[in-house]
C-alpha cells in the first residue's frame, strides 16, 4: 500500500508508520481496524495516538516497569480513574496531589509523566513494607500519560485475534527477508534518503508485482488438436 524509507532507529521508524497511515487514507480512503507491529512500536505515545484514532493496537507493550527483585511490581496495584489514585495490596492510597491548588497551572495537567505516592507513615506500619518498599521510606509510581492506551494494548494482548495477528505479523516478515535476499536489498546502491525512497519504491512494487502474478495466473494456450 505505501512505502517510506527511515534511517534504522526507532523513532524514525514510528513516524513513518504515521506518515504512511495518514497517506492511505488520504490517497485511497483506507482506515485499519487494527495495527499488527512488534515491540519497537509499543510505546507510550505511539499507542495513544492509534487508540485515539480509533485503530486498535496489537502490538507488545514497551514497558520496563516490571521488578526482578521480587517486590510488587506496578501491576499489582489497582487503579482508580474516577479519584486519580493508585490502590496498593493492602487497601492504602498512592495520590499525585494531596491538596487543592488554587493556581490550576500547579496542579495535574494530564500530560507527561505523573508520580503518585504513599504516605510516608503508612508504608512505615505497613505489614507488607518489605513486598512493596523495602529500600525507601514509601511507595511511588509512575504512570505515562498514555497510561490508559497501554492498557486497552494489553487488554487486547490477552485475546485470540492478537494470537493470530502475531501469526500473520510473522509473514510480513518474511517479505522483508525475501526483500534482503532476493531482491537485493541487503545494501542500498543510490545515496542519500531520495535515493534509498527510490530503491524501497522499486523493490515493493517488484513485490506487488510478484503476488499479482500469483492471484492472477496467465491464461493458458489451448493445445492444438
Amino acid at each position: 500500500m505505501d512505502v517510506e524509507a527511515t534511517r534504522s532507529i526507532r523513532q524514525a521508524e514510528v513516524g513513518s508508520t504515521k506518515t504512511m497511515l495518514k497517506r492511505v487514507k488520504a490517497r485511497f480512503g483506507l482506515h485499519p481496524e487494527r495495527l499488527i507491529a512488534d515491540t519497537a512500536y509499543g510505546t507510550a505515545p505511539m499507542l495513544g495516538w492509534l487508540v485515539e484514532r480509533k485503530i486498535a493496537p496489537h502490538i507488545p507493550v514497551f514497558d520496563k516497569s516490571g521488578r526482578n527483585d521480587g517486590t510488587w511490581t506496578r501491576a499489582d496495584f489497582e487503579w482508580d480513574a474516577e479519584n486519580n489514585q493508585y490502590i496498593c495490596p493492602e487497601g492504602h492510597e498512592l495520590k499525585q496531589f494531596r491538596r487543592t491548588y488554587s493556581d490550576p497551572n500547579r496542579g495535574p495537567t494530564g500530560k507527561g509523566t505523573a508520580r503518585y505516592r504513599a504516605l510516608k507513615e503508612v508504608c512505615q506500619a505497613c505489614p507488607s513494607k518489605a513486598k512493596c518498599c523495602p529500600n525507601a521510606d514509601a511507595r511511588k509510581i509512575t504512570r505515562e500519560e498514555h497510561e490508559d492506551a497501554r492498557q486497552v494494548a494489553r487488554n487486547i494482548a490477552k485475546t485470540e485475534q492478537y494470537v493470530i495477528s502475531m501469526k500473520l505479523r510473522k509473514k510480513v516478515e518474511m517479505l522483508f527477508a525475501h526483500l534482503k535476499r532476493i531482491l537485493g536489498l541487503n545494501r542500498l546502491r543510490l545515496r542519500g534518503p531520495c535515493g534509498a525512497n527510490d530503491e524501497f519504491l522499486l523493490a515493493a512494487t517488484a513485490e506487488n508485482l510478484r503476488k499479482l502474478a500469483k492471484i492472477f495466473p496467465a491464461p493458458q494456450q489451448p493445445r492444438k488438436a
